[in-house]
């Protein structure tokens, strides 16, 4: 039901509405994210995007052409191209000719990339200490579990920023 006063949706009834899951699912990741990225700007990479995490894992430690990053993502190899275009210009990755086809042109992470990258992972961890803090491990591994259980495999999908902008 919808309260005109304040335009909002009230409780009506002792479950809470079906639309409040996936709100309270995103401000968990949001919440996440803004803590992590707080902290990387805090360890040198105040210009790090969500973005740019995205796109360093789709690129990888192999490298990768623009339009494999696009595929990757989910957006078009120009899209891709707009934002490695950002990342070299922030020393996150840098362009080379492939070496078994000149013809390509491979990005591959920089230190400064891989960096970025360890120290999202590390923070990561951190942030999950401090839910395990604040829930209780058990209450902490039982989220993960049951959010396991009702995403299917492959979880681990780049595709989000397109998925959002959709």
């Amino acid at each position: 039901m919808v309260d005109e006063i304040v335009n909002r949706v009230v409780d009506s009834g002792n479950e809470p509405p079906g639309f409040e899951l996936p709100l309270l699912l995103l401000a968990g990741f949001r919440t996440l994210i803004e803590a992590l990225h707080a902290e990387l700007a805090r360890q040198g990479h105040a210009q790090a995007r969500p973005v740019h995490g995205f796109t360093l894992q789709a690129i990888g430690t192999a490298g990768a052409t623009a339009s494999e990053v696009g595929r990757r993502l989910g957006v078009s190899k120009q899209a891709a191209g707009k934002t490695i275009d950002r990342l070299e210009k922030l020393g996150y990755v840098t362009r080379a000719s492939d070496d078994r086809d000149a013809r390509r042109k491979l990005v591959r992470l920089t230190d400064r990339g891989l960096d970025l990258l360890a120290r999202s992972a590390a923070i990561f961890d951190d942030l999950r200490a401090q839910w395990v803090r604040t829930l209780g491990a058990d209450r902490v591994r039982e989220i993960e579990s049951a959010l396991r259980a009702v995403t299917p495999a492959g979880i681990w999908r780049l595709d989000t920023p397109a998925w959002f902008s959709s």
